[in-house]
């Protein structure tokens, strides 16, 4: 594994613990030399974790569509700012750039691009480990919605393990370097 897609909000949340958990994914993607993939921007959780990685001297590539680019809204500080046309070449770009996903709190942009990369895996389009930052509990309605689509028959019990879930930076990235997921789709 040598770079990771990182989905996280445009803008940080009520609690500190988001923040913290971005600065701390931001330290250790540069303390294990894992180039950070993520949307281009300069502000929210989105800015912190890129400028967490930069100042501890690690690589970080944004992807960020022309329209977010003419707001003004793009990093100009990164290593590799890739402006794309659209959403869409933004998302398939951007996983074609990383090796594995993780997502940090987000909206519903988060949420789109986090489903979207499980969606690839269970239709076998790619297969990099995918994970959560479960920080204090932010992603548990995802998690209980998945599973009541497995009680519901819409999603396979084994697709469950095709997301990785851990209220830790570290232990995530540990999960994430150890494999792809175990499903049998």
């Amino acid at each position: 594994m040598q770079r990771l897609c990182v989905f996280c909000g445009s803008s940080v949340g009520r609690r500190e613990a988001f923040r913290q958990a971005a600065l701390e994914l931001g330290r250790l993607l540069a303390e294990q030399n894992l180039e950070l993939v993520y949307g281009g921007g300069n502000c929210g959780l989105m800015g912190i974790l890129a400028d967490e990685v930069l100042t501890r001297g690690g690589r970080v590539i944004g992807v960020i569509p022309e329209g977010l680019m003419a707001k003004e809204l793009g990093h100009l500080q990164l290593t590799e700012l890739r402006i794309v046309a659209s959403m869409h070449d933004r998302k398939a770009l951007m996983c074609s750039l990383a090796d594995g996903f993780i997502a940090l709190p987000g909206g519903f942009g988060t949420f789109e691009e986090l489903f979207e990369v499980v969606t690839w895996s269970q239709l076998r389009l790619h297969r990099k480990p995918i994970g959560v930052v479960n920080v204090e509990g932010f992603f548990d309605p995802v998690l209980g919605l998945m599973h009541h689509a497995i009680r519901e028959g819409f999603v396979r019990p084994g697709q469950r393990e095709l997301l990785f879930n851990s209220a830790s930076p570290k232990e995530l990235l540990e999960v994430l370097r150890n494999g792809y997921p175990a499903a049998t789709l």
